[in-house]
Formats: C-alpha cells, sequence, structure tokens
C-alpha cells in the first residue's frame, strides 16, 4: 500500500493531476500506520500480521 502510494504521488505530481496526488498522500499514511501498528505487535483487522 506505501509504494502504491508513493507511486500515484509521483504519477500525480508529474501530470499534474491532483486526485491522484491525494489518493497517493491517503494510501501513503493509511499504509505506514498499518505498518507500524502490525510491527509493535498489534492486531491490524484481526490479524497478528499485517503484509
Amino acid at each position: 500500500m506505501i509504494v502504491l502510494g508513493i507511486i500515484l504521488l509521483v504519477v500525480g505530481f508529474v501530470t499534474g493531476i491532483s486526485i491522484l496526488w491525494t489518493i497517493g498522500i491517503i494510501l501513503a499514511v493509511v499504509g505506514a500506520v498499518l505498518w507500524i501498528l502490525g510491527s509493535m505487535g498489534h492486531a491490524v483487522a484481526g490479524r497478528r500480521h499485517y503484509w
């Protein structure tokens, strides 16, 4: 999810499409939060690990 967010950020920045930029930021932030929660040992969406 983080990689997809970064790809959308780059594509949105290069093409000037603001909706891609916004979606990219949201995906990168959500992916980072899920990654941090998963690495701390918290269950994320009923799973111990989030890939």
